[in-house]
Order: structure tokens, then C-alpha cells, then sequence
């Protein structure tokens, strides 16, 4: 039966297949022939004087290969047995947020168990198509989908929000299980509905008082059980003098995001001038936050009527009135501006909340 390419599931952008058998070398082949984005890992001594073809790359030690691959790849499906599979990969672990999607298929494809990430990694989804394509079953062990009940992290995943206590999303889950309240706190109105819906559980948008999830760009102290996420609807503008460090700008950033209790996981873009399109300090922060730039030609930032701080240096230099406070507005979808303009004397911030 011919079954149409696939493109990997959720985020697994690229997938490594590995196997060590004889079995595994054709299941290897239909399973790399299916996912898009694939390449097969295979023993060199099983695959015999034939050359390497496309997408295929021998190696001679399964355990240094694994090592060395690990954490290049989103998703890893292994063809030989969990045991082999548990003993490789667990010195390489460290976090649920980050750790690669893993699936063990039997050498016959009789089943296809997703081991490892199976809820933000994607694995329980890679599992199932897995077992489809090599016609076996799926074995999914996580409670909430065999309950067949959604888990808060896959529905923090589907929102967008950061999960900041990933610790803590077994409280959360156990409590959906057992059927119990959940004390919600949610600024954004982004979990209202789901709970509502499939829980009939009171939403508390309350400041105070205890919460088994808090939902918000604020910070502020919550107990070490709280399930705290952070929605992403905060833009940053940035202007600075040029050459200055990225570390300077980071400090400032962050002195400031402190100072005015916002999460730095809540933003998700900045923005500036297109002058600075170069400037390396900017550059070089956003590429060590994993967070994009928005930059904007004078007309855009003079086309913001809402700045509270007119910049005179702004307007003499560059000729525009606004930098820092016209930019993350403008990247917040003509936003709010929650944080006026801060400087010091290389580096303005102001924030803005996405609406």
C-alpha cells in the first residue's frame, strides 16, 4: 500500500531513523521514504558493501553515534529494542522542554511505543504515524491520552505559552485525572474557555490569593507548586548608541523587565530602526533570546501617534520622533504601551503588550 509523504509531526522539523538489524534496515528505508525531513542511521557492518545512499549515513558504534546526534535531531525513531534504547539515551536527558521526541519500533513493526517527549516533544503524535506507516500498532502510556483527556502542557504548547515550572505540570495533570477544582489565574483570558468547557472549572482572574495556574506577563511570588505560563504578547524597542554591547543592552533589558515585574519570557519579538538592521549588539542579544527583530522605516515610526516620550535626539539624528516606544508598539500590532521609554545613557527600552 503506497502512503502518501509526510511531513513531520508538530515541531519535529528533522527526524533521524536508526537501525541495526536486518529488519530494521527495510523498515529504516519506509520510514525515511515517508517523513520528509529524514535521515537513516545505520549499522555498517548489517548493511553490507553496498554504498550509502541518499539521506543514509553509516556508522560503526551505535552508542557514539547517538551521542553525537542526539541533540541535532527533533525527533529520533529506533528500530531495535526499548532496553537498548533506554540505556543509550539516558545519559543524554535533560529536560522535558528540550529533549528530542524518541519512538522504539520493533524490528517486525508490530508496534511503535513513543518513549520519550511524547506531549511537547510530539512524540505520542510521531508514535502514531509511525505505526501507520509501518502498519503496526501505537503504544501511548501517558495518563491524560489514555484517559483521553487533554494535558495543560500540550494546551500551553497549542496557546503559545512559555511554561516556566515545567516541574509542575504533574500537579496540574494529576488534579485533571482526579477530577479535582483547579485555582485559576489567567490575565490574558487565554484559558478561560478550555476550562470552562471541558472542566466546568471556575476561572479566579482575582490578583491575589493562592493559584494552581497563573497565566501572565507579571511576575510576582506564587507557591513552589504553582504551574506558572507566560503568554507571549510582549514587544520590546530598543534603541541604542551604536557599538554598544549586546551585554549592556541585555542588562538594561532585564534591569528594566525586573523593575517593572514582567516576565522576559513573556516577550516575543523587538523592534527598532532600520538604521540599526546592523548593529551588532541588538543582533547578537536577539540571536541568544531565540527572539526575531521587527525593524521600521521612519515613516512607520513617525506614523505612531500614541508615544508618550518624544526623543529630540531621535528626531535630530534619525529624523523621527520616536524609536524604542514607536517600535514595540508598532510590533504589538499597534499596541498598548505598558513600559514608557527607560534609558540610560546607551540604551532606551519600552515595552508594549500585543492586543
Amino acid at each position: 500500500m503506497d502512503i502518501e509523504v509526510r511531513n513531520s509531526p508538530n515541531h519535529i522539523k528533522q527526524i533521524a531513523v536508526w537501525g541495526i538489524t536486518p529488519n530494521g534496515k527495510w523498515l529504516g528505508m519506509q520510514l525515511k521514504k515517508q517523513f520528509e525531513f529524514s535521515t537513516l542511521f545505520f549499522s555498517k557492518k548489517i548493511w553490507g558493501p553496498s554504498k550509502e545512499s541518499e539521506g543514509v549515513q553509516l556508522f560503526d558504534k551505535l552508542s557514539e553515534e547517538i551521542k553525537q546526534q542526539f541533540n541535532h535531531y527533533t525527533g529520533h525513531i529506533f528500530i531495535f529494542s526499548t532496553g537498548i534504547a533506554v540505556r543509550l539515551i539516558a545519559p543524554l536527558l535533560k529536560s522535558k522542554l528540550s529533549d528530542p521526541a524518541v519512538v522504539v519500533v520493533d524490528d517486525n513493526g508490530h508496534h511503535a511505543i513513543s518513549l520519550l517527549s511524547g506531549h511537547i516533544g510530539g512524540g505520542n503524535e510521531l508514535a502514531k504515524i509511525t505505526a501507520t506507516i509501518v502498519g503496526g500498532t501505537p503504544v501511548i502510556t501517558t495518563a491524560t491520552d489514555t484517559n483521553q483527556l487533554p494535558s495543560i502542557d500540550m494546551l500551553a504548547k497549542a496557546a503559545n505559552l512559555f511554561i516556566e515550572t515545567p516541574e509542575n505540570i504533574k500537579h496540574v495533570n494529576m488534579a485533571l485525572l482526579q477530577g479535582e477544582k483547579i485555582n485559576i489565574q489567567d490575565s490574558t483570558g487565554q484559558l478561560d474557555q478550555f476550562f470552562l468547557q471541558k472542566y466546568q472549572t471556575p476561572v479566579n482572574k482575582t490578583a491575589t490569593g493562592g493559584a494552581d495556574i497563573l497565566c501572565s506577563y507579571n511576575t510576582r511570588s506564587v507557591s513552589r507548586e504553582t504551574f506558572v505560563l507566560r503568554p507571549r504578547i510582549l514587544s520590546v524597542g530598543i534603541g541604542c548608541n551604536r557599538g554598544t554591547s549586546h551585554e549592556v543592552i541585555k542588562q538594561f533589558l532585564f534591569r528594566t523587565m525586573k523593575d517593572e515585574s514582567l516576565s522576559t519570557n513573556s516577550i516575543y519579538r523587538f523592534a527598532t530602526t532600520n538604521v540599526k538592521m546592523n548593529e551588532a549588539g541588538i543582533t547578537a542579544l536577539a540571536e541568544e533570546m531565540g527572539i526575531p527583530v521587527d525593524y521600521y522605516d521612519n515613516k512607520s515610526l513617525n506614523s505612531v501617534k500614541t508615544i508618550q516620550n518624544p526623543s529630540k535626539m531621535a528626531q535630530k539624528h534619525l529624523g523621527v520622533n520616536s524609536v524604542c516606544e514607536a517600535a514595540a508598539i508598532l510590533t504589538a500590532n499597534n499596541g498598548k504601551l505598558i513600559v514608557c521609554k527607560k534609558k540610560n545613557k546607551d540604551v532606551t527600552i519600552a515595552v508594549a503588550v500585543k492586543i
